[in-house]
């Protein structure tokens, strides 16, 4: 592959605006801010786990109706496991424990009208697996 394409697909800015999105998401988990969520997700986005569908509103009316992570003193232990960018879209994996439950996320980005937005999230819960172990 022609090195300069990596060089430019890797660029600095892009990643960090995808990077600022992922920690707005990860923030707007922790302190319970779905205005924070609300702003990063578009419009349409669907939200999906294996059997669950929800719309952006069903999703963020939940994160409102749960404790709140940093007031029940969860500690803020979400990463970012990898990040795929080209071009405008980018699709990025992370590990989001909340409470008792160990998820791994799937999230896919498109940058639309110079802006990056969330328009998909994939996840699975790890901890039934694991405590089994």
């Amino acid at each position: 592959m022609n090195q300069s394409l990596i060089t430019w697909q890797t660029s600095a800015p892009e990643t960090h605006a995808v990077v600022s999105i992922i920690k707005d998401y990860f923030d707007g988990l922790h302190y319970g801010d779905t205005e924070k969520l609300d702003r990063i997700f578009h419009d349409d986005a669907v939200l999906k786990a294996p059997g669950l569908r929800r719309s952006k509103q069903e999703w963020l009316d939940s994160v409102a109706s749960r404790p709140v992570p940093s007031q029940e003193k969860a500690l803020y232990q979400y990463h970012i496991l990898s990040i795929d960018r080209v071009q405008d879209q980018a699709m990025v994996k992370l590990e989001c424990p909340l409470f008792d439950h160990f998820y791994v996320d799937f999230i896919g980005l498109l940058k639309e009208d110079g802006q990056w937005k969330i328009v998909n999230k994939m996840y699975s819960d790890l901890a039934p697996t694991t405590k089994n172990h």
